[in-house]
């Protein structure tokens, strides 16, 4: 089976690796390991026991989860022709003709195993009862499934609006909350408001991205929040995820800080500035286009928010 489009570039190996690298979508990773540097923070600052190859294990699993929805996603899009020439953004290598569906379905199980040897690696080092491990495990298989079928599938979640609560439950909640059990083995409420504001982070990169895509998902058929909410409502609903997320950060900081006496959690407010330019730009702008450079701003926010209150922990 070959790809529906013939190249648009020629078959060079440089043109070969460009595309490959550009399907990674590395500028992703950061914002993918927030959760797990913040959840590792707060293990951190709570004078529990700490490990440093649980950290990097962690890491490195939560990286190849994000390369594998990457990878998925653009499999799933081109596969249900939602990856036209009219979508805005970089060009990707099925799109392009540059890569197969045979390769991509190669990279694809590539990847699903290294998620498994380094997931592996992690309950190893990790767990240290049968029922820990037996729930990370599930946690781990259903990591994997969820970003497998985020636009794989004939029933993919993606495709009927529900993108926005998988990112919130497995960038926030179980990023930060499964990090930190597995560095302290306890669990405290109080780690669900950081989890949460970086789950809510994670969403507004997700938001952004839809509104920019909404008129050329409707008319695929991807049926995502922003499509269901509209134009106007789809900002609103961004003004909402900003907010709401300050919010939980301000509480979060307020919670750890008083407990702990660590006023460097604060550090959190300096991206404030990226807040007000990322909610102007987005409510003001009506052209698809210039939303693109807000994804990167939006990833922004969750790098210098939630690493400025993931370092006023360690301080």
């Amino acid at each position: 089976m070959m790809s529906k489009h013939a190249p648009t570039l020629p078959l060079t190996t440089r043109n070969r690796i460009c595309v490959w690298v550009a399907s990674l979508r590395l500028q992703t990773l950061p914002l993918a390991c927030c959760g797990i540097v913040t959840g590792n923070a707060l293990a951190w600052s709570s004078g529990l026991a700490w490990r440093g190859a649980v950290f990097w294990a962690a890491l490195a699993t939560a990286s190849l989860l994000q390369i594998l929805a990457n990878l998925a996603n653009d499999y799933g899009d081109f596969s249900k022709s939602a990856d036209t020439p009219r979508r805005l953004g970089a060009r990707r290598g099925m799109q392009l003709g540059l890569i197969t569906p045979e390769e991509m379905r190669r990279a694809l199980w590539l990847t699903v195993a290294l998620c498994l040897c380094c997931g592996g690696v992690l309950l190893y080092l990790a767990c240290k009862t049968p029922d820990v491990l037996l729930v990370f495990v599930g946690l781990g298989a259903v990591s994997i499934f969820a970003a497998l079928t985020y636009t794989l599938g004939r029933y993919a979640y993606g495709y009927h609006g529900l993108g926005d609560v998988s990112v919130l439950v497995f960038f926030g909640w179980v990023a930060v909350g499964g990090s930190f059990y597995l560095q302290t083995q306890t669990f405290h409420a109080a780690v669900l408001l950081p989890a949460t504001a970086c789950g809510l982070l994670s969403v507004l990169v997700l938001n952004i991205n839809n509104i920019r895509d909404l008129h050329e998902d409707r008319l695929s058929g991807k049926i995502t929040l922003a499509v269901r909410l509209g134009a106007v409502w789809a900002r609103r609903y961004h003004l909402v995820l900003l907010t709401t997320s300050l919010l939980f950060l301000t509480a979060s900081a307020w919670q750890w800080g008083q407990q702990q006496g660590r006023f460097w959690v604060w550090l959190f407010l300096f991206a404030l500035p990226l807040f007000y330019k990322n909610a102007l730009t987005v409510l003001r702008n009506r052209e698809a286009q210039s939303l693109h450079s807000q994804l990167g701003v939006a990833i922004q926010i969750g790098i210098v928010a939630l690493g400025g209150f993931a370092l006023g922990l360690t301080i």
